[in-house]
C-alpha cells in the first residue's frame, strides 16, 4: 500500500500547527538562515515545537536549508543542521552540493527543486549520492513523471501541486541577482518575473508594450491528484511558506480532502501518510484564497492560457459583471453574495488591474468608499477578498483527532492497559502501561464506569475507536483516579515518544565512477557557474565527480560573466502570442532577436531554443 503525502508550507509556528489540524501529512519550514525564502526564518525553538506538535499526529517536518552557501558559512550551516536534527526535523531541504562534504547527522535528504531536477538521470544522480527525495522541477508533465517513476521506481517524488509559479526552471535563474544583487538562489528573489516589459524585436519596433509577459498563473492540479499518484508522485506539495494562516487552512483542507477520496477510492492501495481524521467546520474553496488566476501549467503538455499578462497580482474569482452605475454606487449581475468590507477589482479599458473596496452592500448594489475610475457597464468584476469567508477562516475550523485503540487486561497483581495506534492495517504505535492494584470485587459490573474513565481523552489529540475489556476486569472495582492516571500515562507517552538521536554523523554512499563529464543539459557546457558552486566543498564535491576548473557560482563570480544566460524557461512567449510554427501557430513577421526591456530601458534577449522547447533570457 502506497502512502500519499500532503505536504504543506509553514511561515511559521502557527501556520506549521494550523496545517497539522487541517489535514496536512508533513509541514516544510524554514530556519532561520539559509532556506529559499530568506523572509519566512524560524527559530530552532519554534521547529522543535512545531515537531513536537506534528509527530503526535504522525506528521513530519522538513526543514529548508537550501540555499547556496558562501565560504565563511560553511561552520553555521553544519552547526545549524545538527541543531535541526536534535530539534526533531524529519529531513532537510538541500541545494548545495557541498553540504554532502560536511559531516552531517543522520537525517534525511530531500533534494531542493533548486537542484534543478527536470531528467531521471539528474533525479537518479541524487539518489546514488544519498538523497532520499527528489524535488521534481514544476514545468514536468504527467507523463514525464511517470517516466522518472517507472525508470526510478525507488525514488520519493514531491510534486508541486498548487501555488505561486516561477517562469524560470529553479535553482538557474540569476536574473535578480544581475539587476538587484538578491539572489533567488539565496531566498531573496526580486520578483523580476513580475515587472512590466515591452517586447521589442530587432528593427525597434514594439510588440508588446507594458505587458507582465513573464508572470505566471499561479499553480492548481487538485483536479490531478489521481493522475499524479497513479504516476508515481510520493508527495504532493502545496507552495507558500510566505502565506498567512488563512491560505494555509483552505488550501490545506481542500487537498486534504480530495486525497481523501482519492483513497475512499482505492482503499487497498492508497492511504494518507500521518494519522488521525479531520473535522472541518467549514468549507474550503480555493477561489477564495489568493491567486493569480489558475493554471495546471504544462501538466498534459504545452497549453495556452498560463500566464497573467494583464496583471501579476490576485485577481480572486469572478463574480460577475457591471449592470450600470447609478451616481456613487453601481449594480452587479450576479448570483454572488457581497458583504461589507470586499475587496473587488477589474481590468479597465488600458488592460490594468483597478481595485476598490465595498464600502456598503445593499444586494447586487454595491456602495464603493470612493467610485472607482474606469469602471464601465459590462466590465466582469472579481472578488480578491472574500470579508465573510475571512471571517469564517478566523475561528476555529478543524479538529484533528487521532483514533486510539484500548485493551484492559488482568495480570497478577492488577491490570494492564494496551494503547495502540493501528494505521493503514498495520499497529505504527503500541504500549503497554501497568497498575498494581487489589483485584477487589465490584458489587455490581464496572464496565460503563471504566470505558467512561479511558476514554475521557479531552485536551488530548486522541479520541477513543474501541475499548475491550476482558472478562474479569469488569467485576472489579477500580477507583476512578488509578483508571485516570493510567489513562493518563499511557496519552502522555503517546504525545512525547523520546527522540532516536546519535551523535554519530551520516555515511553517505559511494557513488559509482563516471564515465563521462556532468551536464544536464548543454546550457550547463557552456555555463559551468549553472552547478552554483559557491564555496570550496561544492566545488570539490564536482571535482570528485570529473567537473575540473568549474566557474564560481554567478552570485560570487567577479567581474559577472558578459551576456550571461539568467533564465531557462519552458514558458515560451513566441508561443503565448499565437506565434510558434511547430504548435500550429502564424508565421511570425518581426525580425529576431526578441527583447524584454524594462522601464528603465535596461534590455535581455530572448533565445527560442525550440530544439529543447525552451525560452532563455540572456544580459545585453
Amino acid at each position: 500500500m502506497r502512502h500519499l503525502e500532503l505536504l504543506a508550507p509553514a511561515k511559521n509556528l502557527e501556520c506549521g500547527m494550523a496545517a497539522v489540524d487541517h489535514g496536512a501529512d508533513a509541514v516544510y519550514t524554514g530556519a532561520s538562515r539559509f532556506g529559499a525564502r530568506a523572509a519566512a526564518g524560524n527559530s530552532v525553538a519554534d521547529i522543535a515545537e512545531l515537531c513536537t506538535y506534528a509527530h503526535r499526529f504522525g506528521v513530519k517536518v522538513y526543514v529548508t536549508v537550501n540555499t547556496i552557501v558562501y565560504e565563511d558559512e560553511l561552520d553555521d550551516t553544519q552547526r545549524l543542521i545538527w541543531d535541526l536534527y536534535r530539534a526533531g526535523a524529519d529531513a532537510i531541504l538541500v541545494q548545495d552540493m557541498g553540504l554532502l562534504k560536511m559531516q552531517l547527522p543522520k537525517i534525511a535528504l530531500h533534494a531542493s527543486t533548486q537542484t534543478d531536477n527536470r531528467s531521471a538521470e539528474k533525479v537518479n544522480w541524487l539518489l546514488e549520492h544519498g538523497f532520499e527525495r527528489v524535488v521534481l522541477a514544476r514545468e514536468l508533465a504527467i507523463d514525464e513523471i511517470r517516466a522518472i517513476h517507472e525508470r526510478l521506481p525507488q525514488a520519493e517524488l514531491e510534486v508541486f501541486v498548487h501555488g505561486a509559479l516561477c517562469v524560470s526552471y529553479s535553482g538557474v535563474c540569476y536574473v535578480s541577482q544581475h539587476c538587484f544583487s538578491r539572489s533567488a538562489n539565496r531566498g531573496a528573489c526580486a520578483q523580476f518575473c513580475r515587472m512590466k516589459f515591452d517586447l521589442i524585436d530587432a528593427s525597434g519596433n514594439v510588440i508588446e508594450r507594458q505587458r507582465y509577459l513573464l508572470s505566471m498563473k499561479d499553480l492548481s492540479q487538485i483536479e490531478h491528484l489521481e493522475e499524479l499518484a497513479e504516476a508515481g508522485a510520493t508527495s504532493f506539495k502545496i507552495e507558500g511558506r510566505l502565506k498567512d494562516i488563512a491560505y494555509v487552512k483552505n488550501v490545506v483542507s481542500a487537498y486534504s480532502q480530495k486525497l481523501n477520496q482519492l483513497v475512499r477510492k482505492y482503499p487497498q492501495r492508497y492511504c494518507r501518510a500521518s494519522l488521525g481524521k479531520v473535522e472541518y467546520a467549514f468549507e474550503p474553496s480555493l477561489k477564495k484564497t489568493f491567486n493569480r488566476g489558475y493554471t495546471d501549467y504544462f501538466a498534459r503538455g504545452r497549453q495556452q492560457g498560463i500566464a497573467s499578462f494583464d496583471t501579476p497580482k490576485a485577481m480572486g474569482e469572478h463574480v460577475g459583471h457591471v449592470k450600470e452605475l447609478r451616481g456613487n454606487s453601481f449594480n452587479v449581475a450576479s448570483t454572488a453574495s457581497f458583504a461589507n468590507g470586499d475587496g473587488l477589482c477589474f481590468i479597465n479599458s488600458d488592460r490594468e488591474l483597478v481595485g476598490f473596496r465595498v464600502n456598503r452592500a445593499e444586494g447586487n448594489r454595491l456602495f464603493p468608499l470612493k467610485m472607482p475610475e474606469g469602471l464601465k457597464p459590462g466590465m466582469s468584476l472579481y472578488r480578491n477578498n472574500d470579508e465573510a469567508f475571512g471571517k469564517v477562516l478566523a475561528r476555529q475550523t478543524a479538529v484533528r483527532k487521532v483514533p486510539l485503540h484500548m485493551k484492559l487486561r488482568l495480570t497478577s497483581d492488577g491490570v494492564e492497559l494496551e494503547t495502540a495506534i493501528v494505521h493503514g492495517g498495520e499497529y505504527v504505535q503500541r504500549r503497554v502501561d501497568h497498575l498494581q492494584c487489589e483485584h477487589q470485587q465490584a458489587q455490581k459490573p464496572q464496565r460503563e464506569n471504566i470505558v467512561r474513565q479511558l476514554t475521557k481523552l479531552g485536551s488530548t489529540p486522541y479520541t477513543c475507536s474501541e475499548v475491550e475489556l476482558d472478562p474479569a476486569v469488569e467485576g472489579l472495582f477500580i477507583p476512578s483516579s488509578l483508571l485516570a492516571d493510567l489513562r493518563r500515562r499511557a496519552t502522555d507517552a503517546l504525545m512525547n515518544p523520546p527522540l532516536n538521536l546519535t551523535d554519530e554523523p551520516r555515511t553517505l554512499p559511494t557513488p559509482p565512477e563516471r564515465k563521462q563529464t556532468l551536464a544536464w543539459t548543454p546550457q550547463y557546457k557552456r555555463h559551468s557557474y549553472l552547478y552554483n558552486a559557491s564555496n570550496h566543498l561544492s566545488k570539490a564535491f564536482y571535482e570528485e565527480e570529473g567537473l575540473k576548473g568549474l566557474d564560481d557560482a554567478f552570485e560570487v563570480k567577479k567581474p559577472q560573466p558578459a551576456e550571461a544566460l539568467l533564465m531557462q524557461c519552458r514558458h515560451c512567449i513566441r508561443f503565448s502570442l499565437g506565434h510558434c510554427v511547430k504548435y500550429g501557430g502564424t508565421k511570425p513577421t518581426w525580425k529576431e532577436p526578441l527583447y524584454l526591456q524594462l522601464g528603465d530601458n535596461r534590455r535581455f534577449r530572448l533565445d527560442f531554443n525550440c530544439a529543447e522547447c525552451q525560452m532563455d533570457l540572456y544580459a545585453e
